[in-house]
């Protein structure tokens, strides 16, 4: 989901105008950055639609969404882009979402089924290290360690939200033991991915919450095949990020459009090597994707009601504030 070159990056990709009807896409700031999928994304589409394409970002995923449950159906958004798995069941009791209309079928590791949000990327959530560091096997035996980590807030970011799902699938009622054993492994909580590998990149801690695919960055664009991700032997969580059109969009062709070109190649083809996850459609892998690891998918992946989602995120809470 997220590319990593970002410490001496701005945050926003710098607008590249054209003529036509004008439309409005929602997503996460890394998307849109200048290092990020985004600006490529925008000249691509607008060569095709003869339109004017226009991110807007709201900082990270679950933040995305709490934006637009804020703006309800006064929003300008036409299309929202990098909502996940764990949040299509919020966003679908908004009402706010339309159907896409497409036929295409995704390739993912799970069977999928969705009339609303469609898929443009996924990948699984790991601690990424470097390779010098002892890995430990699972949550247990990071919880045992001196390990230090720093972690993302559930609330306001996607990763964080998936790992304490993560952890809820694989340990059911032992979750909230599993957090109070990690409490002193975490050095701090960010409020989204970008803040957290940074820290992580400054040497403030041994390892991150991110992606299993983050080490293809640094292998591919730097050169450095020093950083891996952890593979736990309870398997992993699987994020699935997907792409919808607003109900209340002006430009309802267009951004059904805009949907269609998610799949397309065109749009899949920069997936693996700007925002380094995997493509949702049939692409070829840059070389070093080989070379990561392929953990089990957790069985509860994605399959987040409001309920769950909540005792889980309750359970890391008071595990902190101890």
């Amino acid at each position: 989901m997220r590319p990593v070159a970002l410490i001496m990056a701005g945050l926003l990709a710098t607008p590249v105008l054209a003529e036509g009807p004008e439309l409005t896409v929602y997503t996460y700031d890394s998307f849109a950055a200048e290092w990020g999928p985004g600006p490529a994304v925008q000249a691509a589409f607008q060569a095709e639609c003869g339109c004017t394409l226009r991110f807007v970002t709201a900082g990270d995923g679950a933040a995305l969404l709490s934006r637009l449950m804020l703006e309800g159906i006064a929003t300008q958004a036409d299309v929202v882009l990098g909502l996940d798995t764990n949040l299509t069941d919020r966003a679908r009791a908004t009402g706010l979402f339309a159907p896409h209309g497409m036929s295409a079928a995704p390739v993912l590791p799970v069977a999928w089924a969705d009339d609303t949000f469609l898929p443009f990327d996924w990948g699984w959530f790991a601690f990424v290290a470097d390779a010098a560091t002892p890995a430990p096997a699972d949550f247990r035996a990071l919880a045992d360690s001196d390990l230090a980590i720093v972690i993302q807030d559930p609330r306001s970011s996607t990763p964080g939200l998936g790992l304490v799902l993560w952890i809820k699938d694989a340990y059911g009622d032992e979750a909230a033991a599993i957090w109070a054993g990690l409490a002193d492994n975490i050095v701090t909580v960010t409020p989204g991915w970008t803040e957290a590998y940074g820290l992580f990149l400054a040497g403030e801690a041994d390892a991150v919450l991110s992606y299993s695919t983050s080490p293809a960055y640094h292998l591919i664009a730097e050169g450095d095949a020093g950083k891996v991700a952890w593979a736990f032997a309870e398997g992993h969580a699987l994020q699935i990020e997907v792409a919808a059109m607003l109900a209340g969009s002006d430009q309802p062709d267009l951004a059904r459009a805009f949907l269609a070109f998610t799949a397309s190649p065109a749009f899949q083809t920069l997936i693996p090597t700007t925002n380094w996850m995997y493509p949702a459609f049939p692409v070829p892998l840059p070389e070093g994707f080989a070379t990561l690891i392929a953990p089990e998918t957790l069985p509860a992946s994605g399959l987040v009601t409001d309920a769950l989602r909540a005792a889980a995120v309750e359970e890391w809470r008071q595990a902190l504030a101890q």
